[in-house]
């Protein structure tokens, strides 16, 4: 007995999100570009984002140093002082997992160049085209749309014999 996959909001989209990329880059060679493009880009973001969070530590640790204010001992100014720590905190947290994610995809991009080295023939790429398009076919397809009106018995297409 299979198990019904699951159906909440964040699966529904995750699987229309798996389902067009297959349409869309169904051979071996463009799948293998795909991910190389999508673990780069990921990686590309990742580190500018650390680096703007690492200018701006930089940049509140060099405004505390040079702005030496007289301290005073009012509730507001140890408020500011817990909001402004516990803002650095998260800061530095960010920036120690980004760092993290960027080790993690520079492990992955290590794999993904032998995944390169492998090259198969026109007649696996084809097998590939065909195989996408069965797991994966074009949910806009007539012949689809059809065959889930009749298992849901619901009206996605006008009843040519029922004209309303």
């Amino acid at each position: 007995m299979t198990e019904e996959p699951c159906q909440c909001p964040d699966c529904k989209r995750f699987y229309k999100e798996h389902d067009r990329l297959i349409r869309e880059f169904p051979t071996f060679k463009q799948q293998q570009e795909l991910n190389w493009a999508s673990i780069q880009s990921f990686r590309t973001l990742c580190s500018k984002v650390s680096e703007e969070l690492q200018k701006q530590v930089s940049n509140m640790v060099l405004e505390e140093h040079s702005t030496e204010k007289e301290k005073h001992s009012s509730d507001l100014e140890i408020t500011d002082e817990i909001e402004e720590h516990s803002s650095d905190l998260e800061i530095t947290d960010a920036i120690e997992e980004l760092e993290k994610v960027n080790a993690y995809l520079y492990s992955i991009e290590a794999l993904m160049e032998r995944i390169f080295d492998i090259k198969v023939s026109e007649n696996i790429e084809l097998k590939f085209k065909e195989i996408s398009s069965q797991i994966a076919p074009d949910p806009l397809n007539i012949d689809r749309l059809i065959l889930n009106r009749l298992f849901h018995q619901t009206p996605d297409l006008p009843d040519k014999n029922n004209p309303k």
